[in-house]
Order: C-alpha cells, then sequence, then structure tokens
C-alpha cells in the first residue's frame, strides 16, 4: 500500500467511525417529536369559518351517501340525522358537536416496547412509512409486483431506522397471497418483526376484527379494552360518500376503542373541484361525517383528522405531486383540524416519479417541507413514496428517512437558552476573530448542524477515489446493509405460540379468495 493509499484507508476510516458514532447517538432518540416552532398559517379566521360553514352546508343539502350499509344509516339516524334511504342529512354544526364532546385531542398509541410508545396530537409529531402500494422497486430489479418477503422487509427497515417513530400498516401490498388472507400475514409480520406501535387492516370489517383480534392476543383482552394499541385507516369514497369497507371497518376500530384515521382522498378536478378553498371544504365535510360516525358508535373513541389532497394533471388526468396548491390544502386543513381540537395526519414525500432521481427529490422536498411547516401530528408516506403510491422504493425509503431525519431540528425551532444565544462567545471573540478554536464551538461541535447520513460532501476526489456512488447507489448498499445487520426484538415464547395456533385456525376457517 503506497502512502496515499494508507492516508486515504485512515481518512474513510475516521469517517465511517464518526458516522457509526452519529447513528449511534440517533438511535437513541425520543419516539416521536416535539414541535416548538409555530405552524404556518395561510388563511385567516375569517377565511376559516367560511369553509366550516360551507362544509356545513353540503352536509345539510347534499349529505353523505352510504354505500351498503344499513347499520351504518341506523346508527346516525338514532343519533338525529335526517336519513333518506342511503342518503344521510346532518344538521349544522352537528358532526362538529358530536365530535368536540368526546374526541380526545391527545392519545397515546401503545408500542409492545414501552419506549416506543407515540403520543399522537399537538405539539407532537410522528412519522410513519408509506402506505399502500402493490408494487416495489429497487436498483437491482427495478419495478415488480410486491411479494410478503418486501412486506417483511420494510417492517424491518422500518424497525431499524431511527427517523420513523411508528411501525406504519401495509407498506406494500404482498400480491403472492391471497386477498381475504394476506392481512393476517401482515399484522403478523408488524407484531413478530417489529416492537413500534403499528397499523392494522381496513379492506373489510372482519379483516379489521381479525386485526383487533391479533391485538388481544399481543396485549391482552383487558388492555386492549383500556388502552389504543392499533390504528385502522378509512378513506371516503370521495366526493361526498362512505362505503361498507371502509365504515364498516371504522365501526370496528371505533368500537373497540381503537384508533381511526379518517382520511377523505381527494384528487383535484375529479374528486373535488380544482380549486384550494373547495378541496378543503369537502374534504372538511366528509372528515366530518367519518369522525363523528366513530364518535357515536363509541364516544372517547381516538380519531385522527386525515387529509390527503394532489393535483391533476388537466391534460391527461394522472395525479400530480410537489405543486402549490396541495400544499396550500395541507395547511388549510391543519389549521381547520386545529380548530376542531383532533389530531391531524397529512403530508409526506410524495412524488409522482418512478424511481429515486431529480423530479423525486424535488417534489418529496416541497411535499415535505409544507408538511413540517404546517404542524402536521402523524404524518403517513413519509418514506419509501413512488409513482404516486403505486409503489414503494427500497431506495427511495432509505433516502426519504434520511431526509425526514432533519424534521426535529426544523419543528424544534431557535435555540434561546444560554447556548444557544452564545452570548459569552460573541463577546470573548472579538471583531476579526473567527469561531473555529472557540470553547462554544467545540462543546457544540458534534452537534451544531444537522447532517444526513447518506448526501456526500466530500470533495471530488475523495468521491471519486470511494467509487464515484451517486444518492441511489448509497442507498442500495444502506438497506442491504441494514437487513443483513437487522435482529428480531424479543417477542414472549407464550404469546408468539398462541398467535401462531389462532392464525393456523383462523386460516383454516375459510378457504382462499382473491376478493
Amino acid at each position: 500500500m503506497t502512502t496515499q493509499e494508507a492516508d486515504h484507508h485512515t481518512l474513510r476510516r475516521g469517517r465511517a467511525a464518526r458516522q457509526e458514532a452519529r447513528l449511534a447517538r440517533a438511535a437513541e432518540s425520543l419516539p416521536y417529536l416535539t414541535r416548538r416552532l409555530a405552524p404556518v398559517e395561510v388563511i385567516s379566521a375569517e377565511g376559516l369559518e367560511t369553509i366550516e360553514h360551507n362544509a356545513d352546508t353540503l352536509l345539510e343539502q347534499v349529505g353523505i351517501e352510504i354505500g351498503n350499509f344499513p347499520e351504518a344509516l341506523d346508527i346516525f339516524r338514532g343519533a338525529g340525522a335526517d336519513v333518506t334511504g342511503t342518503r344521510v342529512h346532518f344538521e349544522r354544526g352537528m358532526c362538529r358537536r358530536i365530535i368536540q364532546a368526546s374526541a380526545p385531542p391527545i392519545f397515546t398509541q401503545r408500542a409492545r416496547n414501552p419506549k416506543r410508545d407515540v403520543v399522537i396530537g399537538d405539539p407532537y409529531m410522528v412519522l410513519v412509512p408509506s402506505y399502500g402500494s402493490p408494487f416495489i422497486h429497487n436498483l437491482d430489479e427495478g419495478r415488480r409486483y410486491a411479494t410478503i418477503e418486501d412486506f417483511r422487509n420494510f417492517v424491518k427497515l422500518t424497525y431499524m431506522n431511527h427517523t420513523l417513530h411508528h411501525g406504519g400498516g401495509t407498506l406494500c401490498e404482498p400480491v403472492d397471497l391471497p386477498v381475504n388472507k394476506r392481512h393476517l400475514d401482515m399484522v403478523y409480520s408488524h407484531i413478530r418483526y417489529t416492537d413500534k406501535a403499528f397499523m392494522g387492516s381496513v379492506t373489510h370489517p372482519d379483516r379489521a376484527q381479525d386485526s383487533v383480534d391479533m391485538v388481544k392476543i399481543l396485549f391482552g383482552p383487558d388492555v386492549v379494552g383500556r388502552d389504543h394499541v392499533i390504528m385502522g385507516l378509512a378513506n371516503a369514497n370521495s366526493p361526498m360518500s362512505w362505503d361498507f369497507n371502509m365504515l364498516g371497518s371504522a365501526k370496528v376500530y371505533a368500537e373497540n376503542n381503537q384508533i381511526v384515521l379518517v382520511t377523505p382522498f381527494i384528487l383535484g378536478g375529479a374528486m373535488a373541484p380544482v380549486t384550494v378553498a373547495a378541496a378543503a371544504t369537502q374534504t372538511l365535510a366528509e372528515a366530518l361525517a367519518g369522525m363523528a360516525f366513530c364518535q357515536i358508535v363509541r364516544p372517547g373513541a381516538p380519531v385522527i383528522f386525515g387529509s390527503f389532497a394532489s393535483s391533476m394533471s388537466m391534460q391527461s388526468g394522472a395525479p400530480t405531486f410537489g405543486t402549490p396548491e396541495p400544499q396550500l390544502i395541507l395547511f388549510v386543513m391543519a389549521a381547520l383540524a386545529r380548530r376542531l381540537g383532533v389530531p391531524f395526519r397529512s403530508g409526506g414525500n410524495f412524488t409522482a416519479s418512478k424511481v429515486p432521481d431529480y423530479q423525486a427529490a424535488y417534489e418529496s422536498a416541497i411535499s415535505f417541507m409544507a408538511t413540517m411547516q404546517a404542524g402536521v401530528n402523524f404524518n403517513l408516506h413519509t418514506a419509501g413514496w413512488l409513482e404516486g403510491g403505486l409503489t414503494i422504493g427500497y431506495e427511495k425509503f432509505v433516502l426519504d428517512a434520511d431526509q425526514a431525519s432533519m424534521a426535529s431540528a426544523l419543528i424544534g425551532g431557535v435555540d434561546l437558552t444560554e447556548n444557544g444565544l452564545a452570548l459569552q462567545a460573541m463577546l470573548d471573540g472579538g471583531p476579526g476573530q473567527h469561531f473555529l478554536g472557540s470553547p462554544h464551538t467545540l462543546a457544540n461541535f458534534e452537534d451544531a448542524f444537522w447532517r444526513s447520513e447518506l448526501s456526500n460532501n466530500d470533495s471530488f476526489e475523495q468521491w471519486q477515489a470511494e467509487g464515484a456512488r451517486d444518492a441511489a447507489v448509497r442507498a442500495n448498499e444502506r438497506w442491504k446493509r441494514t437487513l443483513r445487520e437487522y435482529e428480531e426484538p424479543p417477542l414472549d415464547e407464550g404469546i408468539h405460540e398462541a398467535l401462531i395456533d389462532w392464525l393456523r385456525r383462523r386460516k383454516a376457517s375459510f378457504p382462499d379468495s382473491d376478493v
């Protein structure tokens, strides 16, 4: 080895050691973030009142269509709503009164590792991986359908990641398993391969009940009756409609005192008008109906007010991301959630790009910056989103999580302590003196600025000598290394055996089906 090569090897080893030390410190971070930065407000209180008024007008005059769920019609009728056929009309302010009477403004979702419990609501922020993709993408294979092995991989990657606080739910759709049974393997994977909080199935009320029954084995029925240990995502069938699967699954979670994430899914120009205020109005109306339903089913059941809105290419009809209008809707909906007094979910690292490229980076950065500024409490789709959500990317997952680690520094706001003000350091320095050797600089050297674990800030020569690897290649190496280093969190053997026995009997009780 030449002297130059030895020096380069020593430099690389030193950088690697420093990076490992930073990773070790990061792994000890809190299980959720605390906001000190004031959220951005984009319209006045009068503007928000107008949107609320118009949402009540929609609920009163248009109403909510309930698809194939007579029981839900009876539940709404029993609470005083006007039900005609399958249409439910609400008197002005009715849904808001029901929600504010009992929905908790803040609550805790328990994880099987108590150190990973998450608190959901202001002033806290929980970062959660992507959800629902039928495809995966990586540099080795390109794009293909997801399998249960991919699902397990993303559970493990989420567990090992220090940025993501929550295990998420349907990280990808394992299409190699029967449609009517794959939820069992997904929930089992969350229970076995991570000890973070997670989400259950919502594709049918029976599958929601299976999810609840499985956490009863994990935590015990008494704990599940008392605490919140699982969450279901219920999407409105926009515009102004709720269907049996979503509302029926919401009912299962609510009546078991578990969390319901109520989220209208709006594609501007297709499922709602193209303007920001109109999309916000319709989102509010649909969400109010869903959250009120949960409170009627069980007063006090925790709900999260969700908003998902994207713009649309008026030429092709395809959803677009990283555009200004959805970010404005996000700011408006966050403010409406604060006025309603319930936790808020929105945002993420969104992109229409098919690969982790320039487009993916910029669209995701724009989306996630608005997420941090708006005051989101539960941020689904923090990591992995590609192709408008059709795909979860291995490299994109790692890159997103890396960039999302900046959230703690940004929403933590400005440090005005004695150390943050650093007045003595400036008094000691004097004109024309640098701060490189200042005691204050040395004391804060390791944690002075947020640093990416994947970005490369070396000189061109150093970068070239180490293989001239771009960010996606570095991320490819990182997710593979993470999976190699993964170790299962401990799970009580008796609980695991009971769970396996329940799964065996449950799967044998009905035939496989593709619906």
